[in-house]
């Protein structure tokens, strides 16, 4: 055995978790202050934490397999490893970097996120430490607060540049409900998704990261973007400005259009999922995806095939890359009750054209 009282010789005083999630549309604009709609998974990351009376910390994480890694340091001396560890050792360091009191603790992790599938493996860790840590200190961490200070943990010490979609989805948003957010000035709401619709998310078998390589590359092109349109956010045109991204050269001016577009299709889908407007759903979706592959060239040939499969059965209204890209997972909305049975045809299809082992997140 490998739970808390077994690792340590005590039984943890919190416990708590906290989810990943997957994006319904709205992709890639959290960092240039747009819109999202994402919705919390069920899978979820647990943290349990018991506090010590010294400066030391101890945490261990259970793979799936059951393979237990640790790692351990003093508080005050949190140094960037290049591996999961970062993002324990970023809370600490961060936390206390805002003024809050911390004493070493021991910690054990067990996710059932997958890591590298586009569905915010790393936001759950970090929101399930941060309200692990609230606790066992009694931090006075509100829930927005908890998703800024996990952001910051990203762009700060791990060194991904990624926006703050994901941190809010796992600390503020609610089960079977989206949260559409504004991503600049941070107000939200939770939209119910229709009865008929059944979300159906498929992991393509194709790893991805936010650190470094494309990611990065996609956000300093729309900063680039806006430098040359004299903007400071693409938030700030809408389509009726899109004739003024003719001015910028390849491929900025298609990141643009993306980001552009994709926020008026985070509108749009708000307003088809607040009148029960499925196929309107699902045809967002398909526009989506082809902005994403096109435009932004965030795709990859396994999730196009994926996406592709999956918009051609019956049953599905649409389908879309989720997360940021390059590798990761798809979303499909498929009819209430169907969405098992598509998902199983598509991927053993899926299987045998592109030689990946497909894994189901939702139905569960």
């Amino acid at each position: 055995m490998n739970d808390f009282t077994t690792l340590y010789g005590r039984p943890p005083l919190v416990t708590v978790s906290a989810p990943g999630r997957v994006n319904l549309i709205g992709e890639h604009t959290d960092y240039n202050g747009g819109f999202v709609l994402p919705v919390p998974l069920p899978q979820m990351t647990t943290v349990d934490l018991t506090p010590r009376q010294d400066d030391r910390v101890i945490v261990q994480t259970v793979a799936r397999d059951g393979t237990v890694q640790q790692c351990e340091y003093r508080l005050a001396e949190e140094t960037r490893q290049g591996d999961w560890s970062d993002y324990v050792q970023g809370v600490t360091s961060l936390v206390r970097a805002s003024g809050y009191r911390l004493q070493g603790f021991e910690a054990r992790i067990e996710s059932s996120v997958p890591m590298g599938s586009g569905l915010s493996s790393s936001a759950a860790l970090e929101v399930a430490l941060l309200r692990a840590l609230r606790e066992g200190f009694g931090l006075e961490l509100d829930d927005l607060t908890i998703a800024k200070l996990g952001q910051q943990v990203e762009n700060q010490f791990v060194g991904a540049n990624v926006g703050i979609m994901d941190q809010v989805a796992s600390s503020i948003g609610k089960p079977d409900m989206a949260l559409f957010l504004d991503t600049r000035d941070l107000t939200w709401r939770h939209i119910p998704i229709p009865a008929a619709i059944e979300l159906t998310v498929i992991h393509s078998g194709v790893t991805h990261s936010n650190v470094g390589g494309h990611y990065s590359q996609r956000r300093a092109q729309c900063t680039e973007a806006c430098q040359r349109l004299g903007i400071s956010e693409l938030r700030e045109l809408t389509a009726a400005d899109l004739h003024r991204i003719d001015s910028l050269p390849d491929p900025l001016n298609r990141r643009a259009r993306h980001v552009i577009t994709e926020n008026d299709r985070v509108l749009a889908m708000v307003a088809a999922m607040e009148r029960n407007d499925a196929p309107t759903m699902g045809r967002l979706c398909h526009e989506s995806h082809r902005s994403m592959r096109d435009d932004f060239e965030t795709t990859v040939p396994e999730v196009d095939l994926l996406v592709d499969l999956l918009r051609f059965e019956p049953s599905v209204f649409g389908a879309r890359m989720t997360g940021g890209g390059f590798g990761g997972s798809v979303v499909a909305l498929a009819e209430r009750g169907r969405g098992h049975l598509v998902a199983k045809k598509v991927m053993r299809r899926y299987a045998e054209q592109s030689g990946r082992q497909p894994v189901l997140i939702l139905p569960q």
